[in-house]
């Protein structure tokens, strides 16, 4: 009975990721916590969303079997309605100012990461710049996950 009770609320967790664009990050955020528990309801947003899924975010997401190909980037305001257990910023504090989500939230937390669609370079060089940000937010995102939903 108290497993069938942690695994309903557990379904019912729900948890918005936002940054300024909705175009790396917070996608990248998105697949992961959907790939470690497909009972959670998981969302993305920005402040200012960008008009697609950054191409090599979908490609460095691929390349672990996550698919990213139909997310599409989202304006936060769409979610000021719903309340979340969970709103995390993924944000690069000392680069770029955070969004506030106004809404009903349980917990607000900050797990920031650098943008990768800042990266110059050649196009291995950006790439080796998506993939370890990917990895990055795979281990906070199964940490964060470890320690706050897993059953």
């Amino acid at each position: 009975m108290l497993n069938e009770m942690k695994s309903r609320s557990a379904g019912n967790t729900k948890i918005l990721i936002l940054c300024t664009g909705n175009s790396c990050r917070s996608q990248m955020a998105e697949g992961f916590l959907k790939s470690l528990d497909h009972e959670l309801d998981v969302y993305s947003a920005g402040t200012n969303p960008s008009k697609k899924v950054h191409p090599k975010a979908i490609q460095v997401m691929k390349e672990v079997d996550i698919d990213l190909s139909k997310n599409y980037p989202k304006m936060v305001d769409q979610f000021l309605g719903e309340s979340f257990d969970y709103v995390i910023t993924v944000c690069d504090n000392a680069k770029e100012t955070c969004p506030v989500f106004i809404g009903k939230v349980g917990k607000q937390l900050h797990i920031g990461f650098e943008d990768p669609a800042d990266a110059t370079g050649t196009e291995d060089e950006i790439l080796s710049e998506f993939r370890r940000i990917r990895d990055q937010i795979k281990k906070e995102f199964y940490k964060f996950y470890e320690e706050n939903l897993k059953s």
